[in-house]
């Protein structure tokens, strides 16, 4: 299966708390905690079967865009996301400084 990433619908279920993205019966998502201007994500999660295609990288980016529009602070507590933070420094001042609450 061929997926255009730019085009994927990357949804933010704010009643479950994650950033979706469903393709067929499938569902990968990075769930985060929204607490009084920081959002800490913590966990990130696609399906086997659709792997090494970006999705991950498209919700991540979308979901640190929404940060930064919405002026929220952010943790990462999920490995994935705190790489793609790494690897993409324009989201890096986005990071909650330690020790500000």
């Amino acid at each position: 299966m061929s997926i255009d990433i730019d085009h994927l619908p990357v949804t933010n279920n704010r009643d479950r708390g994650r950033y979706e993205v469903r393709l067929d019966d499938q569902l990968g998502r990075i769930d985060y905690i929204l607490d009084e201007g920081l959002v800490t994500f913590t966990h990130a999660e696609v399906p086997p079967a659709l792997q090494g295609q970006g999705i991950a990288q498209r919700m991540a980016r979308t979901a640190l865009e929404d940060a930064r529009q919405e002026g929220l602070a952010v943790r990462s507590l999920c490995s994935f996301v705190s790489w793609y933070i790494n690897q993409h420094p324009e989201y890096q001042p986005l990071l909650r400084k330690e020790g500000v609450a």
